[in-house]
Order: structure tokens, then sequence, then C-alpha cells
């Protein structure tokens, strides 16, 4: 649908990105997803195209501005490759280099930022633990004082990037309980203590690593704290918006792939005489799928305006967030039943999408989560 915010500058930055996924992206795919990786010269090369430099000051490589609209286009336009896994692995870094870009010294700016910007190293944000899942204020990962240090004992799990990531942004509890008590501290992956085990026999997002981080008496320097002490997690609240707000998009882009593909099948696929499109109930799918592509779409439209506007639309992103997630449930299991027994088959676009709702509707805030913090933010 036309969005009614669009630049020549979004245009051109959306077309450039939506050829780049086409060409070198999609092809590939589903080598990679079976594989469980994608190479790491694809880092490099979404770096080159200036994704990861949104918010990010030019001296360390970014683009030293910000665009909402900009951010969505990339999420949802990589989602159209088909494997939506290929986006989560070159996402780590996302969610965690606005906080380095915030709240790290200088000096850890001008060691790592540009690395990071650039593809060339990764890095990952990590505050999920095995006990604690979307409930940040139970954190248990501890880090005391001890000199001119931190010592980091905890663990963390299903840390998007976490197996190849060179850098960390971890949360660790420094105070008395709940969110005002926690502290983030920047993580080297050589840090004597650290070690990682991967997740294994996901459901879905087969071509990203997550992990599970252990943290044994990691010393980290007293400089390596980001941020106020006890403030950590609040300094980044707004990150998790941003981070929300893209998977909205990327949920999109997986809404157009089942529409897209079920069509192309509809058009070809003949029964009972007659191309599967002609048939009523197949058009009624159809056009259910595509009214909640524009419900989604236009909401979008309207959170990233208000966005970039200022201040950030937190109830509108948390209710984006679970209404993108039950749309995209419909849209797929739509799109595997105008298939039928071709969509079963591992391969196809439909059938990978079917899979990975459901870390869109758990990952980055759940849709129960996501509820109570848009009722929050509404003053109820």
């Amino acid at each position: 649908m036309q969005n009614p915010f669009e630049t020549e500058e979004r245009k051109t930055f959306r077309d450039t990105l939506a050829n780049f996924v086409a060409t070198e992206i999609t092809p590939f795919a589903d080598a990679w997803d079976e594989a469980g990786e994608i190479p790491w010269v694809l880092h490099e090369k979404i770096g080159a195209l200036g994704v990861f430099g949104f918010g990010i000051d030019a001296a360390y490589g970014g683009l030293g501005f910000d665009d909402c609209f900009m951010r969505a286009a990339y999420n949802e336009e990589l989602a159209k490759c088909g494997a939506t896994g290929i986006g989560a692995a070159l996402g780590g870094r996302t969610i965690s280099i606005g906080p380095i870009q915030d709240l790290a010294r200088p000096e850890i700016k001008a060691r790592v930022l540009s690395d990071i910007v650039s593809g060339r190293r990764g890095s990952s944000l990590a505050i999920t633990e095995p006990s604690g899942g979307s409930d940040v204020a139970r954190m248990t990962t501890t880090a005391r004082r001890d000199g001119a240090d931190y010592v980091i004992n905890g663990a963390k799990t299903f840390i998007t990037g976490g197996m190849r990531s060179d850098y960390f942004v971890v949360g660790a509890r420094t105070g008395e309980g709940g969110l005002k008590g926690i502290s983030l501290f920047f993580l080297d992956a050589t840090t004597p203590g650290f070690s990682r085990t991967p997740l294994s026999r996901k459901m879905g997002w087969w071509a990203s690593d997550q992990a599970t981080l252990y943290f044994d008496n990691c010393r980290v320097p007293a400089s390596h704290l980001m941020g106020e002490e006890n403030r950590g997690f609040l300094a980044i609240m707004t990150n998790f918006n941003y981070e929300r707000l893209g998977m909205v998009a990327g949920m999109l882009g997986m809404m157009k792939v089942c529409f897209d593909d079920a069509v192309s099948w509809a058009q070809q696929r003949e029964t009972f005489g007659t191309k599967l499109i002609r048939h009523q109930v197949i058009r009624h799918k159809i056009a259910d799928m595509s009214a909640r592509i524009d419900m989604v779409e236009a909401y979008l439209n309207h959170i990233c305006q208000q966005a970039n506007d200022g201040p950030m639309p937190v109830a509108e992103i948390s209710k984006a967030k679970f209404s993108a997630s039950k749309a995209l449930e419909f849209c797929a299991s739509e799109a595997m039943q105008i298939l039928g027994g071709a969509g079963y088959l591992r391969g196809n676009r439909v059938e990978r999408m079917y899979r990975e709702v459901k870390v869109q509707a758990i990952g980055g805030g759940s849709e129960e989560i996501m509820r109570d913090l848009a009722v929050r933010q509404m003053g109820l």
C-alpha cells in the first residue's frame, strides 16, 4: 500500500536493499538455513549498505542520523529472503550497538564501534536468563565490585549471535532487586571465565546462532561499566522499542512472502478443471491476508512517523508487535493451506515462515508481556 510518508531517499534505500536481498541472499537462503549458518562476508556486505549505522556517530563509521522508516525497510526487505534466521544472524549487533554508542566509555567506542558497524566484528546483547525469560526484574547474574574491577557470575540464554560475537553488552545485578538494581557491562569474548554453548534443534531460525553464555568469575575493569551503576536497564529501554519496531517490520515482510507465494501458487495450480485462484474460498483467504497486511503496514508507518518526531510511542509499538504476530500467524496458516502438500515440504518460503511465526510471538517481548506493557503505558 502507499506510504504517505515516503521520500525519494527512503525509496532509494529500500530499492537498494530489495535488489541486494534478491541477488545476494535469496538464492542462497535455503542452503544457508539447512547449513545452520551464514558466511561472515554477508555481515560485511550488509554493513557496507549502512544498515548498522542508524543513530551511530559518523566518527565511528555510522550514518550520523536515524530514521525509523529506513530501519523498518531494512527489516522488511531482509525478511523477504524467506529465511528469517538470516536476519537474526545479522541482528545481534543491531540491538547491542546502540547501548555501546550511548553508554560505553570513549576508549571502548574508539576500539570496537567501527568494526561492529562495518560488519567486521559481531556484538550481542545479553539480558535474558535461563530462569527469567521476559521477567528481567528477576535477573540473577551478578557483578560484584572488587577493587578496580567488577567480577561477573551467572548465565544468559537465547542470546542472538552469541556463538560468533566478539563483544557483549551484559546485564548484571549490582543492587537490590528490581530493574533499578541492574547495570550494564561491556565484555570481550576473550575474557577469562567466559564460555558459551549453542542452542541446537531449534524449531526455526536455523541460520542464526543462539547461545547460552556462562560467566564464571569474569573479571572486567570498572571502566567497562556502561552508564550509571544500578540504572543500566532503564538506560536502554528505548533500545528495546527499536528492536520491537524492527520485528514488526520483519513480520510485515514475512506476511508479504506468505501472500505472494500463496497467490503465485493459486494462479498456477489447477483443481477440478480450473485455476485455484478462481475458487471463491481461496479468493476469500487472499482477501483476508491482504487486509491484515494493509492494517499492519499502515500502523507501522504511523508508528515510524511518531518515533521520528518523538517521543517514542511505546504503547503503540507494544500493540503493533502482538497484533503483527497474530496477523502473521493467520497469513502463514492460510498460505500453508493454499499451498497444501507442497507447502509442507522443506525448501519453500512458506514452510519456513510457518515454523518461524512463534519466535516472533515470543522473542523481543512475548505477546503477553506486550499486552501488559501497552495497558500500563496507557495509564491503566
